[in-house]
């Protein structure tokens, strides 16, 4: 039985999330495209270190995590999700700087797509997969019209698909430290293990100003805003909820792609796209029904 006014009393939490999702999308869509902007002055791996590097001294300015020394189970989780943020952040910027920002997250949102479904244990769910994988074979070059796709790009974007469905599970284990704690220890993690390719490939180009001022709003667009807006939705929803509110990413992409850097897709291109959302949204969508029926 409904109690009075509880659907009205649920809006509110529900909302708070989800436009927190969507800054979030929108804030790191927009940074990645300015990013790809400094790939010929540092290279995709300088770009990421600057970003993940400024970023956790931010987090870490702002949040000072080491005020509360968290467990070490929560240690090992918070050092596996900083390394599988770090791991899908080189991973996408070399996609990035290879195809089109667009098709490079529509092949990444496979990842959150996965949790999705495995999180479902439903087999009618993988319908759903089945679908993306028709999207993602529109995509393929053989197609009438379909421009060819560098092999690695889309090798970059697949490893960031992995890297981005371990960032949910291991980001969800660990939301419930408070604070933004989990953001900072997270980029702390992140940032030593990526710092060291950028430094590897750019050298000292990483110093340059334009560099540091470009990976400044990077940073805060596309790392320490939309991390910690995530962090924040992610401790109060599902991970199966969370898979919706995603799913709008590879379309957020394509326009920060035009908007910002003239990406033009091919109409075969943006119904790929517009398949693999509606794969991922149906997916969460389909799945979160059940749960709450069961």
């Amino acid at each position: 039985m409904k109690v009075p006014g509880a659907a009205t009393e649920q809006a509110p939490s529900a909302l708070g999330p989800a436009l927190a999702i969507l800054a979030s999308m929108v804030s790191v869509n927009a940074g990645a495209a300015w990013a790809k902007g400094l790939f010929p002055l540092v290279g995709s791996e300088g770009v990421t270190a600057v970003r993940v590097g400024l970023a956790a001294l931010l987090m870490l300015a702002i949040v000072r995590p080491w005020r509360t020394i968290p467990s070490r189970r929560d240690a090992l989780n918070l050092l596996a999700y900083g390394l599988m943020l770090g791991c899908m952040n080189l991973l996408i910027y070399g996609a990035f700087a290879r195809i089109p920002i667009g098709v490079a997250v529509a092949i990444e949102v496979i990842g959150p797509l996965t949790v999705v479904v495995l999180s479902s244990r439903r087999a009618r769910d993988f319908a759903w997969v089945l679908l993306a994988a028709f999207g993602l074979w529109l995509l393929a070059p053989f197609h009438d019209g379909v421009p060819p796709l560098d092999p690695l790009g889309v090798l970059y974007a697949l490893g960031a698909a992995f890297c981005w469905a371990m960032y949910i599970v291991f980001g969800k284990r660990v939301s419930n430290l408070n604070g933004g704690q989990a953001v900072a220890w997270g980029m702390l993690a992140a940032a030593l293990f990526t710092v060291p390719f950028g430094v590897a490939h750019a050298g000292a180009g990483l110093l340059a100003p334009a560099v540091l001022i470009g990976g400044l709003a990077v940073a805060v667009l596309s790392s320490a805003l939309p991390y910690s807006l995530e962090m924040a939705a992610l401790r109060r929803l599902p991970q199966r909820v969370f898979g919706i509110l995603v799913s709008a990413g590879p379309a957020f992409a394509a326009l920060a792609g035009y908007v910002v850097l003239g990406e033009r897709l091919t109409g075969q291109q943006w119904l790929a796209i517009a398949l693999v959302v509606l794969a991922c949204a149906g997916a969460a969508a389909t799945a979160g029904k059940r749960s709450s029926t069961a």
